[in-house]
């Protein structure tokens, strides 16, 4: 399955920045040069999540298991070109899968754990999803999620779903029990069979490898195809910004069913022929734990992670920071004195990424901006001309900065608008949807990502993330960024967690709310908060929040993003009901 127009391709390998190898191309590489290193390991706490042991796969048991499950799918009639969908929590069998995947030319649609039948419905039908594969239970024994019988009673309105297979103690029939299965298919002439496989298959690097989904924070999901040198290409921002050497151990926190989590624990991992240890569900005991035993060498973790850690330093005792040089983070603003912390206290670098499923991405790394105040609220200009960076994506890359009123181009400092992207890291439209995808482009074939941001330096060298275009509080026709606010009360005394949002006002329109998940054993009133911003950090007076919603935690979706909508719900129950019919 090739998305991608031809006259893109060429126009990207003649560059030399798409090839002609694919992932498991990659994959054999590395197992020929060093079979019985450590490939894969599972979290020691996998029985939160998924039946059996915890396990540790070398290269060469990593390929064991990608052979039998070949065997097994292509038994189960599974061709090139046919779509699985996969829902597994982050283990050492996603690996295996999404080897299988791209060794015989099937296309992997990974979905969240949280996802259920109204998600998954909308997924299977819109991709005709030929197999599912996930875990008899997901969770804790006798009180997770029976995913397989999930996808069996999904069957019934989805009958492009011919099979689904599972692993796990709990594997209901219908379902190929996948552990049975494997098991059985080793033997004479399977090495053959493989081989003809591969052949008849012709997997190239520029077929769909997998189609994700956009995170519908805001909006319904949509489907991302991307190739296998649209995920090559990413790779090195990873790897040059996070100074990430060959062989590394990677951890890995995050669900491998996007962009964040792909191009970090599999793209990044086969490039280098590292080692990835995997983590789920997120447990802070198990995570510190695991950069501790496991020589981890880099890793990523949420802001509002690293801000807690370092207020509490003993949480980091015994961590070795002199491997542990560079932790990548992003998806929410950075706070200044967080990323000069771990500078000054322990050595570490903090990697900026703002980054889509789409494959628009920046980096702002150390190597590109070494001062910790520039890095927390800048990006570099990447793409434009009169500035050179060393991470090697900025120069593969063009942005535009565009007024969302006038169609302008923006070029002076100061002035937020929507940035948009072209290259080859660029997705070419969404799956199936091509009114979805024409509205994606402008004119010019720059993607319009829907994030605002604003030409900041002395030199006009950075980008400054300002907010989504409709993440705004528009209070009497003045346009207030929350993402600027939630930067500035994430240092506010006794606030661990904070969103902002709109509150419907019959005068103003809109006023601030503060949505705040207080430091623990900590009260927050809105009058300090009104306080911190106005006397300690000089904020307009018309930016002050007006309202303050105080929650035990921020509601988010599958992969950790805020969902700003149920925020808004229970924040416009706080606008008082006369002023509001009146």
């Amino acid at each position: 399955m090739i998305l991608v127009p031809q006259a893109t391709i060429d126009a990207h390998a003649a560059r030399g920045w798409w090839g002609q190898q694919t992932l498991w191309e990659l994959f054999t590489r590395h197992l020929a040069e060093r079979p019985d290193e450590e490939a894969v390991a599972d979290a020691p706490n996998r029985g939160d999540v998924a039946a059996g042991a915890p396990q540790r796969w070398s290269w060469r048991d990593l390929a064991r298991q990608v052979d039998r499950l070949c065997l097994v799918l292509l038994d189960q009639g599974l061709r090139r070109d046919d779509i699985v969908v996969v829902q597994l929590p982050n283990c050492v069998e996603q690996f295996a899968v999404y080897l299988a995947c791209a060794r015989l030319g099937f296309v992997v649609t990974p979905v969240p754990v949280q996802y259920r039948e109204h998600e998954l419905g909308q997924i299977i039908g819109k991709t005709r999803a030929a197999m599912a594969i996930t875990f008899g239970r997901i969770g804790k024994p006798g009180a997770g999620h029976a995913a397989a019988d999930m996808f069996l009673a999904l069957q019934a309105a989805q009958p492009g779903l011919r099979k689904v297979l599972a692993w796990g103690d709990t594997v209901p029939a219908p379902c190929v029990d996948l552990g049975r299965a494997m098991a059985g298919v080793a033997g004479d002439g399977a090495a053959d069979r493989l081989a003809r496989a591969e052949r008849d298959a012709a997997v190239t690097a520029n077929d769909v490898f997998t189609i994700c989904w956009t995170s519908g924070t805001e909006a319904a999901p949509k489907g991302v195809p991307r190739s296998h040198n649209e995920w090559l290409v990413i790779a090195p921002s990873i790897i040059e910004a996070g100074s990430i050497r060959r062989h590394a151990r990677l951890l890995n926190p995050f669900p491998l069913v996007n962009m964040a989590g792909i191009s970090t624990a599999f793209a990044t991992w086969l490039v280098l022929g590292g080692t990835v240890v995997q983590h789920h569900p997120f447990t802070l005991p198990v995570f510190l734990q695991q950069l501790r035993d496991e020589r981890i060498d880099y890793t990523v973790a949420p802001p509002a992670l690293l801000n807690m850690l370092l207020q509490n330093e003993a949480l980091l005792a015994g961590i070795d920071f002199a491997r542990l040089s560079r932790i990548g983070s992003g998806s929410a603003p950075l706070s200044e004195w967080m990323v000069r912390g771990f500078r000054e206290r322990h050595g570490v670098e903090i990697i900026n990424y703002f980054g889509s499923n789409e494959g628009a991405a920046l980096s702002g790394s150390d190597i590109d901006i070494p001062d910790p105040a520039l890095r927390a609220q800048f990006f570099p200009r990447a793409g434009v001309d009169g500035y050179e960076w060393a991470v090697s994506t900025t120069r593969k890359i063009r942005t535009r900065l565009v007024d969302l009123e006038t169609g302008e181009d923006i070029h002076e400092a100061g002035r937020p608008g929507e940035i948009r992207f072209c290259g080859p890291t660029i997705f070419s439209g969404y799956f199936e949807s091509p009114e979805l995808t024409a509205r994606a482009f402008d004119e010019y074939g720059y993607y319009k990502t829907g994030d605002l941001f604003e030409i900041a330096g002395e030199r006009g060298e950075f980008y400054r993330y300002v907010g989504r275009a409709k993440d705004l509080v528009i209070r009497g026709g003045m346009n207030i960024s929350s993402e600027e606010l939630e930067s500035l009360l994430a240092g506010c005394p006794g606030v661990r967690e904070v969103a902002v949002v709109a509150v419907p006002d019959a005068v103003l329109g809109e006023k601030v709310c503060a949505c705040v998940v207080p430091a623990e054993g900590q009260v927050v009133e809105l009058a300090s908060l009104v306080a911190f911003l106005r006397d300690e950090k000089r904020v307009a007076v018309y930016k002050l929040p007006e309202y303050l919603l105080t929650l035990a935690e921020l509601p988010r979706n599958p992969v950790g993003k805020i969902v700003k909508r149920e925020l808004r719900q229970q924040a416009a129950a706080l606008a008082p009901a006369e002023r509001m019919a009146a």
